[in-house]
């Protein structure tokens, strides 16, 4: 089983090389099992029984279903299809010494700089396309070996495994071909999406590593590949969503863009993009104004996102008593400052999930003297608020372009996720819930 849901998941990631993908590769899983396609712009007609989805920007999307007999809230899981990369700029080609034509890139998110050199990497995204009076949207992959990021040799930096500070103006622009090739990207990707190049008004293309994931280690242990941080999570989830049957709550799977920015867009976690679908679900539904803040009360949402693996080279850079290891189990989040919104009462609701599921988990915190990141859980909060915990697979080298995971670990995820999605949380009362 554990081969199987590693080779689905490789799938998952090779088919979403950018969000964008990610998102059409999640609606494509999502109308392959029934589920209908909605519009932002069109009014909703939900019937019970239905399934559905809707996307925002084309990087993020929301599915739900509306079960027969729905009287309890929303179970949502939340995970991010963007990971960190370099964003290729407008006017992206320039040369080098009048020989070489590189790709003028910008940083998105907190990457490994180093470990994004001497790798094979290609371009994807998306491009806005003029078609008569409108604008429509193409995806594109040039899947293919298509650029890379040289090194400088020892030679000529002889202090560069002393630390070295990398400059992503000057070190990070990565080699496109030679001065032969200037002028032709553009019209590489308007040929891979199949368009005219001249009707191209816009794009977002990013760069990504084209290395193959593997499993490997004795035992075939461990799991290598790009973009597990958070495609891991998101492949997880959307697979119990999809094979999970329905509780008396609402399920919800979210896929949300931007995390690794800060969530700070129309898409993001920091959006209204998840308390609209859910307002237009209680009013597509009939319910009231008074029934949406009552359901809100008996919601609850995991915040999927991976979490740091002690280090078998550095585990003093790990808390000393809370320390997860790969393959072992769900790593459930915590911070007294709130970057991770798990509390007591959430704790123990996902803990009671996990032990229905026959799920391990484990918990991290940071070091004291060490400052951690922060997920999309405490963002979607202050649109949407309900108990939240922050989860996620341990894993090494996160947001490196090659990151490595437990080979165990995402099926423990989608038996999770789908005995999440199969159980219901009701409140009693402040303080006291009932877990079904």
């Amino acid at each position: 089983m554990e081969t199987d849901i590693t080779q689905e998941l490789f799938t998952f990631i090779e088919r979403s090389p950018s969000p964008y993908h990610t998102v059409g590769t999640a609606a494509e899983m999502l109308t392959a099992k029934g589920y209908e396609r909605l519009e932002e712009q069109c009014t909703w007609e939900l019937k019970k029984g239905g399934r559905y989805f809707v996307t925002r920007n084309l990087s993020s999307i929301i599915a739900f279903r509306i079960p027969e007999e729905a009287c309890g809230g929303f179970h949502i899981m939340a995970s991010h299809g963007d990971s960190p990369s370099f964003k290729i700029k407008e006017h992206p080609e320039t040369v080098s010494d009048g020989k070489y034509v590189r790709l003028n890139v910008e940083k998105y998110g907190g990457m490994i700089m180093a470990s994004w050199l001497d790798r094979p990497l290609s371009a994807a995204g998306r491009l806005l396309v003029r078609n008569g009076s409108a604008v429509t949207t193409r995806l594109v992959n040039a899947d293919r070996d298509l650029l890379l990021i040289p090194n400088l040799a020892i030679h000529m930096n002889r202090e560069v495994n002393e630390g070295y500070k990398y400059n992503p103006q000057k070190d990070m622009l990565p080699l496109y071909g030679e001065f032969t090739a200037k002028g032709t990207f553009m019209q590489l990707m308007a040929e891979a999406a199949g368009v005219s190049g001249d009707d191209i008004l816009g794009s977002d293309l990013f760069l990504y590593n084209r290395m193959p994931g593997t499993v490997w280690g004795a035992d075939d242990a461990f799991i290598s590949s790009a973009r597990l941080d958070d495609l891991q999570c998101a492949f997880a989830s959307l697979k119990g969503f999809l094979t999970s049957y329905d509780s008396s709550c609402i399920p919800v799977l979210c896929i949300l863009d931007n995390e690794e920015v800060g969530s700070t867009s129309k898409q993001g976690a920091a959006s209204t993009f998840l308390r609209d679908t859910l307002r237009r679900i209680c009013t597509a539904s009939g319910k009231s104004e008074e029934r949406y803040h009552t359901m809100l009360a008996s919601s609850f949402m995991v915040s999927a996102d991976n979490a740091h693996a002690v280090h078998p080279n550095q585990p003093d850079k790990t808390d000393e008593t809370n320390r997860p290891y790969m393959n072992g189990g769900i790593v459930i989040k915590y911070s007294a400052n709130q970057k991770y919104t798990t509390d007591a009462v959430s704790a123990s609701i996902f803990k009671m999930i996990c032990e229905k599921a026959d799920v391990p988990y484990q918990s991290f915190l940071n070091r004291s003297d060490m400052a951690g990141g922060s997920t999309l859980g405490s963002i979607a909060n202050t649109q949407t608020a309900m108990n939240t915990a922050d989860i996620g697979l341990a894993q090494l080298a996160m947001h490196s372009p090659y990151e490595t995971a437990g080979a165990r670990d995402t099926e423990y995820l989608v038996r999770a996720s789908r005995t999440f999605y199969e159980s219901a949380v009701t409140c009693l009362g402040d303080g006291s819930y009932r877990v079904s």
